[in-house]
């Protein structure tokens, strides 16, 4: 029995996984009238989702050695590489194991080096949200270009915005096939600009997978602070020990991330200063962060991506079991099929499968998902520990929030940047100014990663060449 047949074994709930030719067992027959509004919107959706792609399609294909069994994920076989093994080193961010890892978009250079960069596949150690042992997957890339700021060759540790939950969406594997297509399951890279955006300039990049994304053993922990956190200071740590990397501890790092990468960013800032001071971090971009679940998962329902609601309750019971038995007593059997199904989907995927879908079609009563939650403590209690905003930074951060965004909302993301400021922090916030998009279709949420990516990979190779900033703090009473 392959790792993801245990896993799935002792997941949420024991509905049978709809087949991939099936429609997901949440997707109820609407009227006719509808049918055409809600066809038009995922297609929105879907194009939105799709619009920072910049790459053609590279097969899905993974050579698994002999004798190891293949984990397959809605088609899309999983390399045997990212089985973790049973014993892990001691310790936070020792490498376990690495690969060559071919990217999907390069070019031989004049030198012989390929163009933008030699890509390693690695597995390293981290720390879970309750304190166990972990295997985390990533990928580091050497840059072929020179760097020319000051100080030895930085690092800019990567954290992807939403990918799913699936195997198969891990951002590594985006990076060796920048669209992945399987049986049911679509995955676009697209973070994969910013990568290489980084590379241009000089700077190595590591991207971690997160916890339980790409390794087999478990669901991944979405949304978890402390499990994205610790995933991603954990990467830079383990870029030191990649063969023929000229990163070293000496090296300034740079923290970056938008969306889901943007809490994990958030996160990691907070966390440095005591889980990782041997990071010589320099500076954090976190642009549109989850900082208040509470608050986003409201944004979430009934948009195009409310799959994210399963991929949510789905990894807080991955880290705490015990929330099983509420999550099983308060929702339906359209709720518990939609949980299994989401939890092997992709963004894509979800968009098609759940896209729009209102909470309460999967809630025993009958209530919103928000209403749920506030009459469970414990659940309650979960996502008031996932509060980002409670920790100080000590180096500099720069937040970046859609004033229009209604999948991450505007106002928690400003919030985060009040309590980081009232604590003393170094914060540059900008409110990103753009017209309304379209409501929950994810163009409010996605334009600012375009809009604004320029200035934020600028400021952070800034801070990474050693020059000063200044926060604006004080401005906050005037800003949007």
């Amino acid at each position: 029995m392959s790792p993801r047949k245990t896993a799935r074994s002792s997941s949420i709930t024991n509905a049978p996984h709809p087949p991939a030719s099936r429609p997901p067992a949440s997707r109820l027959p609407e009227p006719r009238r509808r049918q055409g509004s809600r066809t038009g919107r995922l297609l929105a959706a879907s194009v939105a989702a799709a619009a920072c792609l910049g790459a053609s399609a590279v097969p899905a294909s993974a050579a698994t050695p002999a004798g190891s069994e293949p984990v397959v994920s809605r088609g899309v076989t999983i390399p045997a590489f990212y089985n973790p093994p049973a014993q892990l080193p001691a310790a936070d961010g020792s490498l376990v194991r690495s690969e060559p890892l071919p990217l999907g978009l390069s070019l031989p250079g004049l030198d012989g080096r390929r163009l933008p960069g030699t890509a390693t596949r690695l597995m390293y150690k981290s720390t879970d949200a309750g304190g166990g042992p972990v295997a985390v997957t990533g990928a580091y890339i050497e840059p072929a270009a020179a760097w020319k700021g000051d100080g030895p060759r930085p690092l800019v540790a990567l954290a992807s915005g939403t990918m799913g939950q699936g195997d198969q969406c891990a951002p590594s594997l985006s990076l060796q096939h920048p669209l992945t297509v399987g049986e049911g399951t679509v995955s676009i890279g697209y973070d994969n600009i910013a990568v290489y955006r980084f590379l241009a300039a000089g700077a190595a990049v590591v991207v971690t997978d997160y916890a339980g994304l790409g390794t087999t053993d478990r669901l991944h922990t979405y949304v978890n602070r402390v499990d994205e956190g610790h995933a991603l200071l954990d990467a830079a740590r383990a870029a030191r020990s990649v063969t023929g990397a000229s990163v070293t501890s000496a090296s300034r790092v740079g923290l970056y991330g938008y969306s889901q990468g943007g809490g994990a960013s958030a996160s990691a800032a907070e966390l440095q200063s005591s889980y990782a001071p041997d990071v010589n971090l320099a500076g954090t971009y976190a642009g549109a962060p989850p900082a208040d679940l509470t608050e986003v998962m409201k944004g979430i329902d009934g948009s195009a991506l409310a799959g994210a609601l399963g991929w949510s309750i789905n990894g807080f019971a991955q880290s705490d079991p015990s929330l099983k038995a509420v999550v099983d007593a308060n929702t339906n059997d359209v709720g518990k099929a939609a949980l299994k199904d989401t939890s092997t989907m992709c963004v894509g995927d979800a968009i098609l499968g759940h896209g729009f879908t209102d909470s309460k079609k999967w809630t025993a009563n009958g209530k919103p998902i928000a209403d749920v939650i506030a009459a469970e403590p414990k659940l309650r209690a979960v996502l008031a520990q996932q509060r980002i905003g409670t920790l100080k930074p000590t180096a500099p951060v720069r937040l970046v929030t859609g004033v229009h965004d209604d999948i991450v909302g505007h106002e928690q993301a400003r919030q985060l940047a009040v309590d980081w400021c009232r604590k003393g922090a170094d914060v540059t916030y900008e409110a990103v100014l753009l017209p309304n998009l379209g409501d929950k279709i994810l163009t409010n949420h996605l334009a600012p990663l375009l809009t604004d990516q320029g200035a934020a990979i600028s400021w952070l190779t800034d801070r990474l060449s050693g020059r000063a900033t200044s926060s604006n703090c004080w401005s906050m009473p005037m800003q949007p």
